[in-house]
Protein backbone atom coordinates (compact mmCIF):
# COMPACT_ATOMS: atom_id res chain seq x y z
CA UNK A 1 0.00 0.00 0.00
CA UNK A 2 1.04 3.22 -0.70
CA UNK A 3 0.64 6.07 1.65
CA UNK A 4 -0.08 9.28 1.93
CA UNK A 5 2.24 10.81 4.27
CA UNK A 6 6.25 9.93 4.79
CA UNK A 7 8.34 10.10 7.69
CA UNK A 8 12.26 11.28 7.84
CA UNK A 9 14.87 12.64 9.65
CA UNK A 10 15.28 16.27 9.80
CA UNK A 11 17.48 18.93 11.48
CA UNK A 12 15.68 21.88 13.02
CA UNK A 13 17.64 25.28 13.04
CA UNK A 14 15.79 27.82 15.26
CA UNK A 15 16.99 31.11 17.53
CA UNK A 16 20.58 29.53 16.78
CA UNK A 17 19.92 26.11 18.26
CA UNK A 18 20.00 23.00 16.52
CA UNK A 19 17.29 20.25 16.97
CA UNK A 20 17.48 16.46 15.29
CA UNK A 21 13.89 15.12 14.80
CA UNK A 22 11.51 13.45 12.58
CA UNK A 23 8.92 15.37 10.44
CA UNK A 24 6.01 14.14 8.16
CA UNK A 25 6.46 15.22 4.72
CA UNK A 26 3.70 14.60 1.96
CA UNK A 27 3.86 11.54 -0.44
CA UNK A 28 4.11 12.50 -3.96
CA UNK A 29 3.89 9.57 -6.66
CA UNK A 30 3.57 8.96 -10.12
CA UNK A 31 -0.31 7.57 -10.98
CA UNK A 32 -0.22 6.22 -14.48
CA UNK A 33 -4.37 5.99 -15.53
CA UNK A 34 -5.20 3.33 -18.23
CA UNK A 35 -8.10 3.58 -20.08
CA UNK A 36 -9.06 0.29 -22.08
CA UNK A 37 -5.46 -1.18 -21.45
CA UNK A 38 -4.15 2.31 -22.82
CA UNK A 39 -2.14 4.69 -20.76
CA UNK A 40 -4.04 7.98 -21.12
CA UNK A 41 -2.07 9.88 -18.36
CA UNK A 42 0.42 10.34 -15.62
CA UNK A 43 -0.12 12.93 -12.90
CA UNK A 44 2.07 13.42 -9.74
CA UNK A 45 -0.15 13.04 -7.01
CA UNK A 46 -0.82 12.06 -3.00
CA UNK A 47 -1.40 8.36 -2.89
CA UNK A 48 -5.01 7.83 -1.58
CA UNK A 49 -8.25 8.21 -3.41
CA UNK A 50 -6.63 7.12 -6.69
CA UNK A 51 -10.14 5.40 -8.29
CA UNK A 52 -11.95 8.61 -7.72
CA UNK A 53 -9.06 10.82 -9.31
CA UNK A 54 -9.11 8.57 -12.13
CA UNK A 55 -12.97 8.28 -12.68
CA UNK A 56 -13.05 12.36 -12.11
CA UNK A 57 -10.34 12.54 -14.68
CA UNK A 58 -12.33 10.78 -16.88
CA UNK A 59 -15.47 12.93 -16.00
CA UNK A 60 -13.79 15.94 -16.64
CA UNK A 61 -12.25 15.63 -19.80
CA UNK A 62 -15.51 14.37 -20.99
CA UNK A 63 -14.88 10.60 -21.79
CA UNK A 64 -17.54 9.55 -18.98
CA UNK A 65 -20.99 11.08 -18.70
CA UNK A 66 -21.84 8.49 -15.54
CA UNK A 67 -20.05 5.68 -13.51
CA UNK A 68 -22.11 3.95 -15.88
CA UNK A 69 -20.02 4.14 -18.93
CA UNK A 70 -17.22 2.10 -17.02
CA UNK A 71 -17.31 -1.92 -16.48
CA UNK A 72 -14.38 -1.35 -14.09
CA UNK A 73 -12.30 0.49 -12.15
CA UNK A 74 -9.77 -1.02 -9.82
CA UNK A 75 -5.74 -1.61 -9.71
CA UNK A 76 -3.92 -2.78 -12.93
CA UNK A 77 -2.08 -6.03 -12.10
CA UNK A 78 1.59 -6.94 -13.19
CA UNK A 79 2.53 -10.45 -14.81
CA UNK A 80 2.04 -12.29 -11.25
CA UNK A 81 -1.45 -10.83 -10.94
CA UNK A 82 -0.17 -8.86 -8.04
CA UNK A 83 -1.29 -5.36 -7.62
CA UNK A 84 0.07 -2.35 -9.40
CA UNK A 85 -0.23 0.94 -6.41
CA UNK A 86 0.33 3.25 -9.11
CA UNK A 87 -1.32 2.47 -11.72
CA UNK A 88 -5.68 2.33 -12.48
CA UNK A 89 -7.23 0.64 -14.49
CA UNK A 90 -10.31 1.43 -15.93
CA UNK A 91 -13.06 -0.14 -18.89
CA UNK A 92 -15.43 1.47 -21.01
CA UNK A 93 -18.44 -0.16 -21.75
CA UNK A 94 -19.05 -0.93 -25.13
CA UNK A 95 -21.74 1.88 -25.93
CA UNK A 96 -18.90 4.72 -25.07
CA UNK A 97 -16.27 5.04 -27.33
CA UNK A 98 -13.31 7.47 -27.32
CA UNK A 99 -10.38 9.07 -29.24
CA UNK A 100 -7.54 8.15 -27.46
CA UNK A 101 -5.23 10.38 -29.95
CA UNK A 102 -7.17 13.32 -28.84
CA UNK A 103 -7.17 11.95 -24.91
CA UNK A 104 -3.54 10.80 -24.66
CA UNK A 105 -1.33 13.51 -22.58
CA UNK A 106 2.22 12.81 -23.84
CA UNK A 107 3.56 14.90 -20.98
CA UNK A 108 4.40 14.46 -17.68
CA UNK A 109 1.81 16.68 -15.85
CA UNK A 110 3.60 18.22 -12.93
CA UNK A 111 2.09 18.34 -9.44
CA UNK A 112 1.40 22.30 -9.26
CA UNK A 113 -0.45 22.36 -12.93
CA UNK A 114 -2.58 20.17 -14.86
CA UNK A 115 -2.31 22.18 -18.22
CA UNK A 116 1.52 21.92 -18.47
CA UNK A 117 2.38 20.82 -21.72
CA UNK A 118 -1.12 21.61 -23.73
CA UNK A 119 -0.07 22.61 -27.04
CA UNK A 120 -2.99 25.13 -26.30
CA UNK A 121 -6.18 26.44 -24.28
CA UNK A 122 -8.42 25.47 -27.03
CA UNK A 123 -7.46 21.94 -26.56
CA UNK A 124 -8.22 21.52 -23.00
CA UNK A 125 -11.65 23.00 -23.67
CA UNK A 126 -14.04 19.68 -23.24
CA UNK A 127 -16.91 19.60 -25.56
CA UNK A 128 -20.44 19.86 -24.64
CA UNK A 129 -19.86 22.29 -21.62
CA UNK A 130 -22.69 24.11 -20.56
CA UNK A 131 -23.68 26.81 -17.92
CA UNK A 132 -24.63 25.93 -14.41
CA UNK A 133 -28.00 26.69 -12.75
CA UNK A 134 -28.28 29.88 -12.69
CA UNK A 135 -31.37 30.16 -10.04
CA UNK A 136 -28.54 29.15 -7.32
CA UNK A 137 -28.11 31.90 -4.77
CA UNK A 138 -25.71 32.42 -1.89
CA UNK A 139 -25.24 34.20 1.40
CA UNK A 140 -22.66 35.96 1.83
CA UNK A 141 -21.97 35.04 5.70
CA UNK A 142 -22.22 31.67 4.21
CA UNK A 143 -19.50 32.05 2.15
CA UNK A 144 -17.26 33.24 4.96
CA UNK A 145 -17.63 30.66 6.74
CA UNK A 146 -16.66 27.76 4.34
CA UNK A 147 -13.09 28.32 5.15
CA UNK A 148 -13.31 27.76 9.15
CA UNK A 149 -15.82 24.61 7.69
CA UNK A 150 -12.73 23.42 6.17
CA UNK A 151 -10.06 23.99 8.15
CA UNK A 152 -10.57 20.75 10.54
CA UNK A 153 -10.82 18.57 8.17
CA UNK A 154 -7.37 19.25 6.24
CA UNK A 155 -6.14 16.59 8.15
CA UNK A 156 -3.13 15.99 6.22
CA UNK A 157 -2.17 19.42 5.46
CA UNK A 158 -2.09 19.49 9.77
CA UNK A 159 0.77 17.26 9.28
CA UNK A 160 2.87 18.35 7.01
CA UNK A 161 1.94 22.11 5.66
CA UNK A 162 2.58 20.82 1.97
CA UNK A 163 -1.02 20.01 0.21
CA UNK A 164 -4.07 21.23 -1.19
CA UNK A 165 -7.14 21.09 -0.53
CA UNK A 166 -10.89 20.70 -2.56
CA UNK A 167 -13.95 21.00 -0.64
CA UNK A 168 -17.58 20.38 -1.86
CA UNK A 169 -20.19 22.73 0.20
CA UNK A 170 -24.08 22.20 -0.25
CA UNK A 171 -26.10 24.75 -0.25
CA UNK A 172 -26.13 25.06 3.29
CA UNK A 173 -22.79 25.18 4.07
CA UNK A 174 -22.75 21.95 4.90
CA UNK A 175 -18.99 20.14 4.32
CA UNK A 176 -20.02 17.67 1.49
CA UNK A 177 -16.48 16.12 0.54
CA UNK A 178 -12.89 17.34 1.01
CA UNK A 179 -9.70 15.69 -0.61
CA UNK A 180 -6.34 16.39 -0.17
CA UNK A 181 -3.63 16.22 -2.99
CA UNK A 182 0.04 17.67 -3.58
CA UNK A 183 -2.07 18.80 -6.66
CA UNK A 184 -4.77 20.93 -7.19
CA UNK A 185 -6.21 19.30 -10.25
CA UNK A 186 -5.90 16.19 -8.67
CA UNK A 187 -7.71 17.44 -5.40
CA UNK A 188 -10.72 18.45 -7.91
CA UNK A 189 -10.75 15.51 -9.63
CA UNK A 190 -10.81 13.37 -6.30
CA UNK A 191 -14.14 15.45 -5.08
CA UNK A 192 -15.67 15.23 -8.88
CA UNK A 193 -14.96 11.49 -9.30
CA UNK A 194 -16.30 11.01 -5.70
CA UNK A 195 -19.71 12.64 -6.81
CA UNK A 196 -19.60 10.74 -10.14
CA UNK A 197 -19.20 7.35 -8.22
CA UNK A 198 -22.04 8.19 -5.91
CA UNK A 199 -24.26 9.61 -9.03
CA UNK A 200 -24.42 12.96 -7.10
CA UNK A 201 -23.56 15.22 -10.23
CA UNK A 202 -24.50 17.61 -12.02
CA UNK A 203 -23.70 19.39 -8.80
CA UNK A 204 -25.94 22.01 -9.34
CA UNK A 205 -26.84 23.06 -5.67
CA UNK A 206 -23.11 22.91 -4.64
CA UNK A 207 -19.94 25.21 -3.98
CA UNK A 208 -15.96 24.02 -4.77
CA UNK A 209 -14.17 25.61 -2.55
CA UNK A 210 -10.52 25.15 -2.98
CA UNK A 211 -6.96 26.27 -0.67
CA UNK A 212 -4.94 27.63 -3.16
CA UNK A 213 -5.72 30.13 -6.50
CA UNK A 214 -8.65 29.21 -8.75
CA UNK A 215 -7.00 28.00 -12.08
CA UNK A 216 -8.40 28.17 -15.54
CA UNK A 217 -8.51 24.09 -15.07
CA UNK A 218 -10.52 24.21 -11.50
CA UNK A 219 -12.88 26.25 -13.37
CA UNK A 220 -13.05 24.23 -16.24
CA UNK A 221 -13.52 21.31 -14.07
CA UNK A 222 -16.13 22.63 -11.81
CA UNK A 223 -18.22 23.77 -15.08
CA UNK A 224 -17.95 19.88 -16.24
CA UNK A 225 -19.57 18.76 -13.37
CA UNK A 226 -22.32 21.37 -12.53
CA UNK A 227 -20.79 23.60 -10.04
CA UNK A 228 -22.30 27.28 -9.72
CA UNK A 229 -19.81 28.41 -7.25
CA UNK A 230 -15.73 28.29 -7.43
CA UNK A 231 -14.79 29.62 -4.17
CA UNK A 232 -10.54 29.92 -3.24
CA UNK A 233 -8.78 31.49 -0.45
CA UNK A 234 -6.16 33.22 -3.37
CA UNK A 235 -6.54 35.00 -6.47
CA UNK A 236 -7.78 33.49 -9.84
CA UNK A 237 -5.85 33.72 -13.22
CA UNK A 238 -7.09 35.57 -16.01
CA UNK A 239 -8.22 32.58 -18.09
CA UNK A 240 -10.12 31.49 -14.99
CA UNK A 241 -11.74 34.63 -14.75
CA UNK A 242 -12.72 34.85 -18.63
CA UNK A 243 -13.62 31.26 -18.34
CA UNK A 244 -16.14 31.82 -15.62
CA UNK A 245 -17.49 34.78 -17.08
CA UNK A 246 -18.13 33.53 -20.55
CA UNK A 247 -20.39 30.60 -19.15
CA UNK A 248 -21.99 32.22 -16.06
CA UNK A 249 -20.42 30.52 -12.86
CA UNK A 250 -19.49 32.19 -9.84
CA UNK A 251 -15.96 33.30 -9.12
CA UNK A 252 -14.53 34.25 -5.75
CA UNK A 253 -11.07 34.88 -4.69
CA UNK A 254 -9.51 36.02 -1.72
CA UNK A 255 -12.02 34.09 0.35
CA UNK A 256 -10.31 35.05 4.14
CA UNK A 257 -11.87 36.05 7.23
CA UNK A 258 -14.80 38.88 6.07
CA UNK A 259 -13.14 40.12 2.58
CA UNK A 260 -13.76 38.31 -0.59
CA UNK A 261 -13.65 39.39 -4.30
CA UNK A 262 -16.22 38.26 -6.61
CA UNK A 263 -15.06 38.02 -10.33
CA UNK A 264 -17.73 36.68 -11.99
CA UNK A 265 -21.10 35.48 -11.63
CA UNK A 266 -22.02 38.26 -8.93
CA UNK A 267 -25.87 37.79 -9.70
CA UNK A 268 -25.90 34.72 -7.33
CA UNK A 269 -24.51 36.59 -4.09
CA UNK A 270 -27.40 37.64 -2.43
CA UNK A 271 -27.48 39.07 1.16
CA UNK A 272 -30.51 37.05 3.06
CA UNK A 273 -32.79 40.54 4.19
CA UNK A 274 -35.16 38.22 6.86
CA UNK A 275 -31.93 38.02 9.08
CA UNK A 276 -29.16 40.67 10.81
CA UNK A 277 -26.44 41.71 8.14
CA UNK A 278 -23.38 40.74 10.52
CA UNK A 279 -21.81 37.45 9.77
CA UNK A 280 -21.06 35.20 12.63
CA UNK A 281 -18.15 32.15 12.36
CA UNK A 282 -16.26 34.07 9.93
CA UNK A 283 -12.77 32.96 9.65
CA UNK A 284 -9.82 35.10 10.03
Amino acid sequence: MNHPLLTTPVIEWNAGAERRQFDDVVAEEPLEIRLDGTPVSVTMRTPGDDFELAVGFLFTEGIIETAGDLTHVGSALDAAQRRECNIVDLRLGAWRTFDVTRLQRHFFASSSCGLCGKASIEAVRVRGVRPPAGDFRLDPCLLMALPAALRPAQVLFDRTGGLHAAALFDSDGTLVTVREDVGRHNAVDKVVGRAVLSGAVPLSEHILFVSGRGGFEIVQKALVAGVPVVASVSAPSSLAVGLAREYGLTLVGFLRGERFVVYAGEHRIAPDTSVAPVCAGASA
